[in-house]
């Protein structure tokens, strides 16, 4: 349960940018359902762009966080199962929303570009990752810069953490680990 209905902002720096809200208000349905799609593996994306869209031909878009979570509830009325499916969708429209409004891919992927030009020959990367998208960048990286002769070595398959370490750090289960060697 979502206990603050505060603006629908998620901006990690208020004065840059636009809000999550005038971003959603901005997008068209393609858009905001890539969005959900490629930032947040969001399996119910165009059942929630298509109310997102309908909200919006009666001139009514979220503002508010608490709306936002409305309109999933609204897009999500099929399921028998809902309250668990709904907060689900609502954290993974929120973490799409996010990566979106703050660039954090576009971030992502500068790091990674210039990441090889400051290593010295030999240095040694490791890169945690928490959600898929982020990871599919950083393996898709590492591949290329391994077949590009950049790295000499990369991970062959993704680290995660152990049962022991989830247990005494639940934040822990959804990380994964990527290395590579220049």
């Amino acid at each position: 349960t979502y206990k603050f209905d505060g603006p629908l902002d998620l901006r990690m720096n208020p004065q840059k940018g636009e809000s999550a809200a005038q971003r959603l208000k901005s997008m068209d349905a393609e858009e905001i359902e890539g969005m959900l799609v490629e930032n947040s593996d969001e399996p119910y994306a165009a059942e929630i762009t298509e109310v997102l869209m309908n909200w919006r031909k009666h001139g009514k878009s979220p503002e508010t966080t608490t709306e936002l979570k409305e309109a999933i509830e609204e897009a999500l009325t099929f399921l028998q199962e809902k309250k668990e499916a709904v907060k689900k969708s609502c954290q993974r429209t929120f973490q799409a929303l996010r990566i979106d409004v703050n660039q954090e891919f576009e971030v992502l992927y500068a790091f990674l570009d210039k990441l090889p030009q400051v290593m010295n020959p030999g240095g040694r990367i490791a890169i945690l990752t928490f959600h898929s998208g982020e990871d599919r960048l950083v393996k898709r990286a590492f591949k290329e810069g391994k077949k590009a002769g950049i790295y000499s070595e990369i991970c062959k398959d993704v680290i995660r953490p152990s049962a022991q370490e989830c247990a005494r750090n639940p934040r822990a289960k959804c990380t994964k680990m990527r290395w590579a060697i220049i």
